[in-house]
């Protein structure tokens, strides 16, 4: 959520006047990110974020406009993107592919506690049910295949020893993705990237938080639903200073989960992999973009040596999910 397209208040204007938002009254960017260009946009009947994709073509993103419309129309609060006069959901500004959807309301929880990882397990399982009358098939787009694709890109700018890590754990993941174990994972749509800052909370009537959505779906695809759970532990569940896992949270997360959709022995066995697998993924995109940056008026690159700390921990200590 960078600014890589500068976009004129009249511009946006333009294209707000043949949504069903009501007319724009203030247009603000979005600093945090680095995929897409974004603005927060107001108008006299609702807050609504306005992102223009940079990578992202008008081929491939009405999957996760359809895919953010069918959820939010069996009641899981994510933002609903807002069709033209004509019903399209995916509109054209400043030359780029973009899309209107609802603010969500809430704050981010960047420490989270127990309670607030068993409700995000809980939702993202509730989300996993929801998509599975999805029709629309696209594959995950950052997955396997993209990392064997980027892996030798980026060697050339790491050190010897982590180049050997990369292929390493590429090489483990492409022959744990050919087995049975895991191509028998159950599949479907997944988030991708539900990391803290993609889910927001607010204070219920008693005082205590309660999920208030999720949100950023634009790394959405189909792939093993276990993927999802997996870049969550990674995020919501860990010590951010070492990559170790908080087995409290991790178990509060997973035990909510497997209430509303059960995991199978076969997923169980497998967690250990993808935790893996979600580690490296974004290890390799964070030194790609690094080491291959976009111009953009706000930029700061994640730092890539976060998830390397996180996969080494999750090699040297893998863990695996007890039910009570």
């Amino acid at each position: 959520m960078a600014v890589y397209t500068e976009v004129s208040f009249d511009e946006a204007a333009g294209l707000f006047a043949r949504l069903d938002t009501g007319a724009l009254t203030a247009l603000q960017p979005i600093a945090a990110g680095i995929e897409n260009t974004n603005y927060f946009a107001d108008t006299a009947s609702g807050r609504y974020v306005l992102t223009l994709f940079e990578r992202l073509t008008h081929a491939q993103l009405p999957f996760y406009l359809v895919l953010m419309k069918h959820l939010a129309e069996r009641g899981i609060p994510v933002p609903r993107p807002h069709a033209d006069t004509s019903g399209a959901l995916l509109h054209t500004l400043a030359g780029k592919p973009a899309a209107v959807v609802d603010r969500l309301r809430g704050r981010h929880r960047l420490a989270p506690d127990a309670a607030h990882c068993a409700l995000v397990g809980d939702m993202l399982a509730r989300m996993h049910l929801a998509a599975r009358d999805f029709a629309p098939a696209q594959p995950n787009l950052r997955g396997l295949a993209w990392w064997a694709e980027t892996v030798p890109v980026i060697e050339p700018f790491v050190t010897a020893d982590l180049a050997a890590l990369l292929r390493d754990e590429l090489a483990f993941q492409q022959r744990f993705a050919a087995s049975a174990a895991g191509t028998s994972l159950p599949r479907g749509a997944i988030h991708a990237d539900l990391f803290r800052d993609n889910v927001m909370f607010e204070a219920g009537d008693d005082g205590a938080d309660r999920l208030a959505g999720f949100f950023d779906f634009y790394f959405a695809g189909v792939d093993a639903l276990l993927f999802d759970l997996a870049v969550c532990l990674n995020d919501w569940c860990i010590d951010l200073e070492s990559g170790r896992l908080a087995e409290d949270r991790a178990n509060a997360f997973v035990a909510a989960y497997d209430a509303v959709r059960a995991l199978d022995g076969a997923e169980l066995r497998a967690l250990p992999a993808l935790m893996r697998a979600a580690a490296l993924r974004f290890w390799v995109s964070r030194l790609w973009d690094l080491h291959l940056p976009r111009d953009a008026q706000l930029l700061t690159p994640h730092d890539p040596a976060h998830f390397e700390r996180v996969l080494r921990a999750r090699r040297d200590a893998p863990w695996h999910y007890t039910r009570p």
